[in-house]
């Protein structure tokens, strides 16, 4: 939306050639490009409202409804214009999808490698060109390794976050489906000696119901360093080095504080927004930044329960989902896409 209104140019004259050339959009680039102009960080409307402050309380109230209005009629047409691309690109679908029954097919269609498999195979490659190496362990985990050896004491209430899966062998609660790849670390340390650069790709299981950002049975990455004087510098090098091999020398990454029972201090790791490249978009919630998983330094408590002296050994670990990952890297908003097996959906990749 161009500038800002004046007495010569009202929010209405804007707000009709907003709707107009929202209505023009010829396709859903175009309608994404014009949704982070008329309302990103960096648009009139925001402009506009951070300028309320320095009205009138009276002119701040009229100038606020009618931006509020603004705003409004620009959503709406938005979201009524992306209706009609949606409908638009149905009927061509339905269309191109037509079957011919007197067609005959000269060869049969091969298949390829799943796309969550693709996105683990390209993972492995990145990490083991940083120099680690691949990790791989059981999927039936005991208690110790899936939470006690990573400080999850009994009665810890982070256990509480990991709604597990139970097995019935042996005493109750002692066997489960792991409920994340950091067993393997911990199996890791307990053969081999130090320095370790390793990655864990795997399966893991949780008691989730299927929705459009969460799965029972998802895919996870996890890293593992320990060597001598290893710092929170080189976690986060290590992660900006990943984010631009992975995703392109244009994408950054930081870190926000959080809490993990194995690891202190602790991260979520943060990437820039892979549609809108920072500029603000409805996928990462106009913040320009998408949320990838959870980082940090090894709890010393972690390295006690593997035999490993921390006044001696440093070192950090990072996980994200690959599903995840995965959705964000080819802009699918659904997570159920990935384990529905449509033969439609998947010849895309």
């Amino acid at each position: 939306m161009s500038p800002s209104p004046s007495p010569s140019r009202p929010w209405a004259d804007l707000v009709a050639d907003a709707v107009a050339r929202v209505a023009a959009a010829r396709d859903a680039a175009e309608l994404r490009r014009l949704d982070v102009e008329l309302l990103g960080r960096q648009s009139a409307m925001v402009a506009a409202r951070a300028a309320l402050a320095s009205l009138p309380p009276e002119e701040r109230r009229v100038a606020g409804r009618a931006l509020n209005e603004a705003r409004a009629a620009v959503e709406e047409a938005l979201v009524a214009r992306r209706r009609a691309l949606e409908d638009e690109e149905r009927s061509a679908r339905l269309e191109a999808e037509r079957m011919d029954l007197t067609e005959v097919r000269p060869t049969r269609r091969r298949g390829h490698l799943h796309l969550v498999t693709q996105a683990r195979d390209r993972l492995e490659d990145v990490f083991v060109g940083m120099g680690y190496v691949v990790a791989d362990g059981p999927e039936a985990e005991t208690d110790w390794y899936n939470f006690e050896a990573l400080n999850f004491p009994a009665g810890h209430p982070a256990r509480n976050m990991y709604d597990t899966l139970y097995l019935e062998l042996g005493p109750p609660e002692s066997t489960l489906l792991r409920t994340h790849t950091s067993p393997v670390q911990v199996r890791v340390m307990e053969a081999t000696t130090p320095p370790i650069y390793a990655v864990m790709p795997g399966r893991c299981y949780r008691q989730d119901t299927a929705d459009a950002s969460h799965l029972p049975n998802f895919h996870q990455i996890e890293g593992l360093v320990v060597d001598r004087g290893i710092s929170f510098a080189d976690l986060a090098g290590t992660l900006d080095a990943f984010t631009q091999a992975y995703f392109g020398a244009g994408i950054r990454s930081r870190l926000r504080p959080s809490y993990f029972p194995f690891t202190e201090p602790s991260a979520e790791f943060d990437i820039t927004c892979v549609f809108c490249k920072g500029d603000g978009c409805r996928s990462c919630g106009r913040t320009g930044w998408l949320e990838l998983g959870g980082c940090g330094m090894v709890h010393p408590n972690v390295f006690r329960a593997v035999g490993y002296d921390p006044e001696e050994w440093t070192g950090f670990a990072f996980g994200f989902g690959i599903d995840r990952m995965t959705a964000q890297r080819h802009g699918i908003d659904d997570l159920r896409e990935l384990v529905t097996n449509d033969v439609r959906f998947l010849r895309q990749f």
